[in-house]
């Protein structure tokens, strides 16, 4: 009985067994009778491919400049106002001078003290010099006493003493005039910056019409203009209060932050384009200028500053840009479409078709640069064609056809 119970057990078995067995072939058995797969295929190329990336970015002024008032004061008057363009050397306010001038006035009467006091002093100094001269010669004929000629020493020397001081006072009395007129000058705040300084003997306070409106060659040619106004006049500012702030449109600044993959492949110098939504159908050339020493902590990201030039004033500050760089090239390169990339067993590779009848071959590959919908790829074996629509169709081995006007796209 036993006998018949462990027969019919190892029958079961066999027949499960089969079953998985031909449950597994199934799909190589319905692959044959399908025949061959229709794919289709491009050839590898091997041409030069660029890895290109665009960052999204902000237009900044090449330089900013905040204007303020040296002095404290009421504006009287403001000379320019917001979008004005703005040449070096034009008085931009003017501060009420009322006091300042009256302290001028001042500073130039105690010079004129200082100056008098002087000229006496002087003139005691000649007076005590002959008495000297006299009181040597008597002392010489024994006629004068050793005390008489001591006293005319020491009156000429107290003389003179007296001139050292009043030239002192006059020429502290000349430099308080001076600081005087200068503070005055403080009261037109006039445009300055360390690469258009005005010229040389200009004096600051001089309300011209030549430092009021710029000539039309050089507005035309300067590209600082206003872009805020922070005061209006009539308003009581304090020494250092900002008035305008001022930018230069020429060159502009494009910022934009990079990660670390791409970091390394960013140089000084290196060309880019950029775009502007402004204007859809233009493109701007820029280079590099700086690269962040240093990556922000919290995006993990490297500020990157390129110059572009902006002579036409067609770009501003605070504009969207998008820029395009290309990080690297490569001029001769395995290229396939991207459409033939393809993952088998946590692998990146290829299908090559090969042989005849065709095959389609399993190739590891390593991807390279991408650009568009070109890849390069390395690894051995990778010539010929690829398979680059209906990989889910084959394995490595699995014969293939490819239809007329499926090959070589």
């Amino acid at each position: 009985m036993r006998w018949i119970v462990a027969f019919i057990v190892l029958g079961a078995a066999a027949a499960i067994g089969w079953s998985v067995i031909d449950r597994l072939d199934a799909p190589e058995k319905r692959r044959a009778q399908r025949g061959p797969a229709a794919v289709s295929v491009a050839p590898i190329e091997r041409a030069s491919i660029a890895e290109r990336r665009v960052y999204s970015g902000s237009l900044e002024a090449g330089a900013r400049f905040v204007v303020s008032p040296k002095v404290a004061g009421r504006i009287d008057r403001l000379a320019v106002d917001l979008g004005d363009r703005v040449a070096p050397g034009q008085i931009l306010a003017v501060l009420d001078d009322a006091e300042f001038e009256q302290a001028v006035i001042a500073a130039r009467a105690e010079l004129a003290v200082a100056e008098a006091r002087l000229s006496e002093a002087r003139s005691a100094a000649k007076i005590a010099g002959r008495t000297l001269e006299r009181a040597t010669t008597l002392r010489k004929r024994g006629v004068t006493s050793e005390t008489q000629f001591d006293e005319a020493t020491a009156e000429q020397l107290a003389a003179a003493a007296a001139v050292e001081v009043a030239r002192a006072q006059v020429q502290r009395s000349r430099a308080a005039l001076e600081s005087a007129r200068i503070r005055s000058g403080y009261t037109r705040v006039v445009a300055r910056w360390p690469d258009r300084a005005p010229p040389a003997g200009a004096d600051p306070a001089a309300d011209s019409r030549e430092a009021e409106e710029a000539d039309a060659e050089g507005a035309e040619a300067d590209v600082r203009m206003v872009a805020r106004r922070l005061v209006d006049a009539g308003e009581t500012v304090s020494a250092g209060t900002p008035l305008l702030s001022i930018v230069d449109l020429d060159p502009l600044v494009a910022v934009i932050s990079v990660t670390e993959r791409d970091y390394p492949n960013l140089k000084v110098g290196q060309p880019v384009s950029l775009s502007a939504d402004a204007w859809p159908d233009r493109r701007f050339e820029g280079r590099v200028k700086r690269i962040a020493p240093a990556f922000a902590e919290s995006a993990r990201q490297a500020r990157v500053e390129i110059e572009v030039p902006n002579g036409d004033r067609a770009l501003r500050p605070g504009m969207f840009a998008r820029v395009a760089i290309t990080l690297r090239r490569i001029d001769d390169a395995r290229v396939v479409p991207d459409a033939a990339l393809t993952r088998r067993d946590e692998s990146d590779g290829v299908f090559i078709v090969e042989g005849e009848p065709l095959t389609a071959r399993w190739r590891p590959v390593r991807i390279g640069v991408r650009e568009g919908d070109r890849v390069q790829i390395e690894g051995a074996g990778l010539t010929g064609r690829v398979v680059t629509l209906g990989q889910q169709l084959v394995d490595d081995g699995s014969p293939v056809v490819v239809p007329e006007g499926a090959g070589d796209r």
